[in-house]
């Protein structure tokens, strides 16, 4: 099998709703929207959100919050290899709040990957992905569609961009249920995986990209204090 072309690494910038971040440094972190309650933080590919196991693990988003807001606490994350829009509680009980809204579904998700394959038409419908996925206990941390033993796990996508020449499409997605490695698993088991996925893709869809090609580009929540409705973007750098 002939692999095709990598992609060309297109750098499109950071940005936000309430402004614009900047590159983030080898050991800094960039906010794209902080108060008294809590931080919306624009972590890059590559990076924990939390500690691993080893010293190797130890510089993560969390670490690198906390030591230029002290207490900051996580309230969920992202895989290491995706990156995006990550939501941090500053003290005890925003963190609480913000939890509970996870939780309950009232905080709206919106990521962007590129994919191997034509899926689909740029015409503004959306379509859903529902597909049961549970943990692959053989394999873990991978995880694997089982119509026994899944959790209901429900994806909604539509395509944004079509490139034939490359054969691959630029979708939006929108997770419904919130299951481990959701959207990687879902857009492999429908036969378009994520271009750089090294635990999805094979290794031709591997190789496509120097990393993952995915990006949480959009949060929209209530604030647990003010009761405002915000809504943070972040444009992917791909």
């Amino acid at each position: 099998m002939t692999c095709p072309e990598p992609l060309a690494n297109e750098v499109d910038g950071f940005g936000s709703a309430v402004g614009v971040a900047g590159p983030v440094g080898a050991q800094g972190v960039q906010a794209v929207h902080e108060d008294d309650d809590l931080l919306v933080l624009a972590k890059p590919s590559g990076l924990l959100c939390v500690p691993g196991r080893g010293p190797d693990k130890q510089d993560c988003l969390s670490a690198r919050a906390q030591q230029r807001w002290p207490g900051a606490l996580i309230v969920h994350r992202l895989d290491q290899a995706t990156s995006g829009l990550v939501l941090m509680a500053r003290n005890i009980e925003v963190q609480r709040r913000l939890s509970h809204a996870f939780a309950e579904r009232q905080v709206n998700k919106r990521y962007q990957a590129v994919v191997q394959g034509i899926l689909g038409s740029v015409d503004n419908t959306w379509s859903e992905i529902d597909l049961p996925i549970a943990a692959d206990w053989e394999r873990r941390p991978l995880r694997v569609i089982d119509h026994t033993i899944g959790k209901p796990s429900l994806t909604r996508w539509r395509v944004l961009a079509n490139d034939p020449a490359a054969k691959t499409t630029r979708l939006e997605l929108e997770p419904v249920t919130g299951r481990t490695h959701q959207l990687r698993v879902h857009l492999a088991a429908i036969g378009h995986a994520i271009l750089g996925d090294s635990m999805y893709a094979d290794a031709c869809i591997l190789a496509l990209a120097p990393r993952l090609l995915l990006h949480a580009c959009n949060l929209v929540f209530t604030h647990p204090v003010s009761g405002k409705t915000m809504e943070m973007t972040w444009a992917p750098e791909f």
